[in-house]
């Protein structure tokens, strides 16, 4: 009997699965387990299976714009020294952790020279999004020039699909490397799409009049810098390199132990 008993519960369990009741069906011993011992109703038993199943969507939804963001590993803002540069506009920062610009289809550039913390901030901005159920992509602007630039049309639309998607997409380290002008028309493609419709949030250690100099040749550029400006909220950060900052205490450290 208790054979027969094992083999229902195992064609149950493949049974739920497939109508996507995963939850339920992993932890079906269990449920069925607590259900007998407390004597539910009914009705107590399906809000289980409810709460249960809403509670692993939202994990598994979680793990799945993780993954699709690609944050890759960086320091919590807690850890983010205010004091270092000497020009940050911090009331707007901590602002857009509230993720209001995302809701309002507004842009967020992050002006400053290296070492200042840009990418850390956008990688928290970008964690908090996740974590509050947006969709995000991050990446660098190296990472998605050359992702952009297949030689085949119909892979570059399905792939400025893919950019264009998400309600914030996170560009980093536009300008550390200079680039023809077919990756000027790429970026454009990419912030025409989201115009007026998702965010983007980009850092870059270049004021926009040296972009031509980023872009050289690019016919684009006045009308990819009016377009990613239009709705924006730009902020410039001052300041030394705070890693340089670090190495020195570092070596200090090293010689005053030696």
């Amino acid at each position: 009997m208790s054979s027969r008993r094992s083999i229902t519960i195992t064609d149950l369990s493949h049974q739920l699965t497939r109508l996507g009741l995963r939850a339920t069906s992993s932890g079906l011993n269990d449920l069925i387990a607590r259900a007998t011992k407390h004597r539910w109703s009914p009705a107590t038993l399906l809000e289980e299976i409810a709460r249960a199943e809403s509670q692993d969507r939202a994990r598994r939804g979680l793990e799945s714009r993780l993954r699709n963001a690609r944050l890759g590993r960086f320091k919590p803002i807690a850890d983010f020294d205010w004091n270092w540069p000497s020009k940050i506009d911090r009331p707007l920062i901590e602002a857009a952790f509230s993720l209001d610009f995302i809701k309002e289809g507004r842009n967020l550039i992050l002006l400053g020279a290296n070492g200042l913390g840009k990418t850390m901030i956008s990688k928290n901005i970008a964690h908090q999004a996740v974590i509050t159920g947006h969709s995000v992509v991050f990446r660098t602007a190296p990472d998605l020039l050359s992702d952009l630039s297949s030689e085949y049309p119909h892979i570059r639309r399905r792939k400025l699909a893919h950019y264009s998607r998400p309600a914030l997409l996170c560009i980093d380290e536009v300008g550390y490397l200079s680039y023809d002008s077919s990756a000027a028309d790429l970026l454009y493609e990419v912030v025409n799409r989201r115009y007026e419709r998702a965010s983007v949030l980009i850092t870059t250690n270049r004021a926009f009049k040296d972009w031509n100099s980023v872009f050289p040749n690019a016919a684009c550029i006045a009308t990819l810098l009016d377009r990613l400006t239009h709705h924006a909220d730009v902020t410039v950060i001052e300041g030394q390199s705070y890693r340089v900052r670090e190495s020195e205490q570092e070596a200090a450290a090293r010689r005053k132990k030696s």
